[in-house]
């Protein structure tokens, strides 16, 4: 058995890459990823270009690590929000959301359309009918406004 794996080591490097894939889909948070991915790409490195055991592992490894750092890198540039920051507080999610009043503002209050739902809007001036708003800022379920 151990001579058939030496034989035709591509099929044991693509074998635990599928392993390890499958492992990670059971719930793993992508530990296993890129593991599994640095496997697959062994077996078929090994498949093109034989290697000894010894050069398998050190590919194995070296793809492994760089993968992952890879991975990092691009999870390092994306800009990351707070969990928690406006998660079920639709107000926060609608600033810097740019609008148009269907009705005309009485004493700087009224009200805006915002998809199915209406918000009661404030605004430091009176401002028409057809007026493109942006949303600055939201008091309790009041969005604050000012025109474009």
């Amino acid at each position: 058995m151990i001579a058939l794996l030496f034989t035709h080591s591509h099929i044991f490097w693509l074998t635990l890459g599928g392993l390890l894939l499958a492992a990670e889909m059971l719930g793993a948070s992508g530990y296993l990823l890129w593991s599994g991915v640095a496997a697959v790409l062994t077996g078929l490195l090994v498949w093109i270009v034989p290697l000894g055991w010894e050069w398998q592992g050190v590919c194995f490894a070296i793809l492994t690590l760089v993968a992952a750092f890879l991975w990092w890198r691009w999870l390092s540039t994306r800009k990351q929000q707070e969990p928690g920051e406006v998660l079920n507080q639709r107000g926060h999610q609608l600033v810097g959301r740019r609008l148009r009043l269907e009705n005309t503002l009485v004493n700087g209050r009224g009200h805006i359309r915002v998809a199915d739902s209406s918000w009661p809007v404030m605004a430091d001036s009176d401002l028409t009918a057809g007026t493109e708003v942006i949303v600055t800022a939201v008091e309790g379920i009041t969005l604050k406004i000012q025109a474009l």
